[in-house]
């Protein structure tokens, strides 16, 4: 199977002949408005396991698009599945309209970046930027003059005689992006491209990233499972669970309006807290405590009540709960707190009076409050 990186052989380069360029032929260049992703009820299976129950997505020409979800949930096994890496059992892939199906990687004119990088360790910089070219026969000096130019927008083109052992992760990475970038694929793949780099790393190379596929104006395609991550530099994120996308929308969005407790618990740092709860008579029972919410609930049940951390107030009414830990972080302060049983965290940029072992009082307001049917999880909107 070819690699992504790999595009199909070119009959002219096989005959020692090169392909004509643009200006050449008169042929404009190719408008950078290709990159549409289609995915139609895509279905893998591993023996009995089902790794993806039926997915379907829609991403737009030149979004920066994330995968999101914890490890396992489907997410890598879609981008593979998109490369044409991975078969599927049911499905279809389609690329600008077109079903690639069964199309091999190296004739989807994708490019994908891997965890691992996956640069050949033998080779120099520039010869490893340059191999996506030499498998097309492209001349060599199209070659140089591709490769320095994709080695300076990711700023390595002063390593270019060094091979991959001779640099550090985040130089690997961006070596590994040169390569990526060097042909010009309508669409970018990466898969966690930033989990080997150092926290500090990751916080500086995201944010190259995301300006390097601006001024590229290519679609990308990004998993990870680190949804700080993903909210910071998706225009839309697709959230996985258990092989199932659950929610798609652009990172506020879901951040505002989670679709299910499970993403509501997965998304936000700290995540929302969540505890059991009754509508009963128009008011809400929760903690042994009963709330007079001036909001419509729906019909009376057993729900769950959501509320951010930074949403949380300490004061002399709400729920009672006891301070197991503070946890100071510099500008913000983490307190943990039990509420009945269940673990709270409130957030606060002030720091609050008060020591492990406090009994306290936790309130809210009534348009911070989400409410989640307890059967199910789905966000109740009534």
């Amino acid at each position: 199977m070819n690699s992504p990186d790999a595009p199909p052989p070119n009959p002219l380069a096989a005959r020692g002949e090169r392909e004509p360029s643009a200006s050449e032929t008169g042929e404009k260049p190719r408008a950078r408005t290709a990159g549409r992703v289609s995915l139609r009820g895509i279905v893998k299976r591993h023996g009995s396991f089902t790794a993806l129950h039926g997915v379907d997505l829609d991403i737009e020409p030149g979004e920066f698009f994330a995968l999101l979800g914890p490890s396992g949930s489907g997410k890598t096994t879609t981008l593979r599945i998109i490369a044409g890496l991975e078969p599927h059992d049911a499905g279809r892939v389609l690329l600008d309209g077109d079903d690639v199906t069964a199309r091999e990687p190296g004739e989807r004119d994708v490019a994908m970046v891997f965890q691992s990088y996956a640069l050949y360790p033998h080779m120099s910089v520039f010869d490893n930027i340059a191999f996506p070219l030499r498998m097309v026969g492209a001349p060599r000096d199209d070659i140089a003059r591709a490769v320095r130019d994709a080695a300076a927008k990711v700023r390595i083109d002063h390593l270019l005689e060094r091979r991959p052992g001779q640099l550090s992760g985040g130089q690997q990475q961006r070596c590994a992006l040169a390569r990526a970038i060097v042909r010009k694929p309508r669409l970018f793949l990466l898969d966690e491209p930033l989990s080997n780099l150092d926290a500090k790393l990751r916080l500086e190379t995201r944010v190259e990233l995301r300006k390097l596929q601006r001024a590229l104006g290519v679609t990308a395609v990004y998993v990870t499972h680190d949804q700080e991550e993903a909210m910071t530099i998706a225009d839309r994120l697709a959230i996985f669970m258990e092989g199932r996308i659950v929610q798609v929308g652009r990172p506020q969005e879901i951040f505002a309006r989670p679709a299910s407790a499970l993403v509501a618990a997965f998304i936000g740092s700290p995540p929302m807290n969540l505890l059991p709860a009754e509508v009963r008579g128009g008011a809400l029972h929760v903690a042994g405590i009963t709330l007079p919410i001036e909001r419509p609930l729906g019909g009376d049940g057993a729900v769950t009540l959501g509320v951010r951390p930074a949403a949380l107030r300490i004061g002399t009414s709400g729920l009672p709960a006891c301070v197991e830990l503070v946890e100071h972080m510099g500008d913000t302060t983490i307190v943990d707190l039990d509420v009945a049983g269940t673990p709270m965290k409130l957030r606060t940029d002030q720091a609050p009076a008060v020591r492990e072992g406090d009994e306290v009082r936790v309130s809210f307001a009534a348009a911070a409050m989400h409410l989640f049917e307890r059967d199910g999880g789905a966000r109740r909107d009534p």
